[in-house]
């Protein structure tokens, strides 16, 4: 069974960093686009950023852009979400996800996801 897990979340104030990490259960997934969605208390779950099978290209959100970073190493089955200049909106719950599509496509088609891991931006 695949399984994403992952790490890094937690609680930072208003400008400050994290660094969350998803590691996968299965190397064949380094093959594929993968990703992050966010979903924040009341609201839906929203695409938030994704890198192809090889990190050489990336899709991020307007919402994130300049402040988020995305990268992946295939020889550890990881894809990294680095957030700088975080926000009190940014909080949210954050999803690992893998999609067997082309990257154009993923913000809207996932196969598996992650179990979430919790960012909370204090202002």
């Amino acid at each position: 069974q695949v399984q994403l897990v992952e790490s890094g979340g937690g609680l930072v104030q208003t400008g400050g960093s994290l660094r969350l990490s998803c590691i996968a259960s299965e190397r064949t997934l380094s093959s594929y686009p993968m990703g992050w969605s966010r979903q924040a208390t009341g609201k839906e779950r929203e695409f938030v950023a994704g890198i192809n099978w090889n990190g050489r290209s990336t899709y991020v959100t307007a919402f994130v852009k300049g402040r988020f970073t995305l990268s992946r190493d295939n020889a550890k089955n990881a894809v990294y979400l680095q957030m700088n200049s975080l926000k009190p909106d940014d909080t949210a719950v954050y999803y690992c996800a893998v999609s067997r599509v082309p990257l154009s496509s993923s913000k809207d088609h996932v196969d598996y996801w992650g179990q979430g891991t919790q960012v909370t931006v204090s202002s």
